[in-house]
């Protein structure tokens, strides 16, 4: 219950100095955790390579450290001084994240920096991307396809119409960058999802989008 509170203070105090980069006001709900990683408790037996990007204090990462066996990769890219230094905090007194803590490496640097040795079969995001500006989701996207593996599995989340809103109620330039955006990640979603969660016990309510590696030319369905 401490570190809860500890890490809401935390992830409150960030979203009110970098909003930008932050997102929300409190961290993700367990809910949405468990959707966010859904496709990688369904692994199977052999070792596998995960990826979370903006794992902020760790609230998705706390459901991923479930799923993880010996011989699998964890690295997290977490660009906030202070999340990271949670997150190691966290690798280092919490007896489940203590049990991989071999496995995790967390890496403090921007992902368009980040060069693996190899791609993932799974990759876990929490970037706010409409937050960003469009050339900057476009790079992350891209850098998303980069490291993933042909048969691998994105999963992020966005909150519940919140780009088809702010297209509605912003005008000039910031219209025009959520429509960019806009664009973006819907011509990602109809080449490659492979299913979409609806999470409501959150806040705010939030989709999880669910991409495969390789881009196809039909749509999927959502689940």
């Amino acid at each position: 219950m401490l570190s809860s509170l500890r890490d809401n203070l935390t992830f409150f105090r960030n979203f009110r100095k970098r909003f930008e980069t932050t997102g929300s006001i409190i961290p993700s709900s367990q809910s949405l955790a468990k959707s966010m990683s859904r496709y990688l408790a369904k692994r199977g037996d052999a070792p596998v390579r995960v990826l979370e990007i903006g794992p902020g204090t760790g609230p998705v990462t706390r459901r991923i450290v479930t799923h993880l066996r010996e011989g699998d990769v964890f690295d997290l890219v977490e660009l906030n001084e202070e999340f990271a230094a949670v997150l190691q905090r966290k690798f280092e007194m919490e007896p489940t994240w203590q049990a991989v803590a071999n496995l995790s490496t967390i890496h403090q640097i921007p992902l368009q920096e980040y060069k693996p040795a190899q791609g993932y079969d799974f990759i876990i995001s929490g970037l706010p991307m409409a937050n960003f500006p469009a050339e900057m989701v476009e790079e992350l996207c891209d850098k998303y396809f980069e490291v993933i593996n042909p048969n691998g599995v994105l999963s992020y989340f966005e909150y519940m119409f919140m780009r088809p809103i702010r297209k509605v109620v912003t005008a000039g330039s910031a219209r025009t960058r959520i429509t960019r955006i806009d664009d973006i990640m819907n011509g990602h979603i109809e080449q490659r999802r492979i299913a979409r969660d609806n999470v409501f016990v959150n806040v705010p309510p939030a989709w999880v989008q669910h991409l495969k590696g390789t881009a196809t030319e039909t749509g999927a369905d959502e689940a």
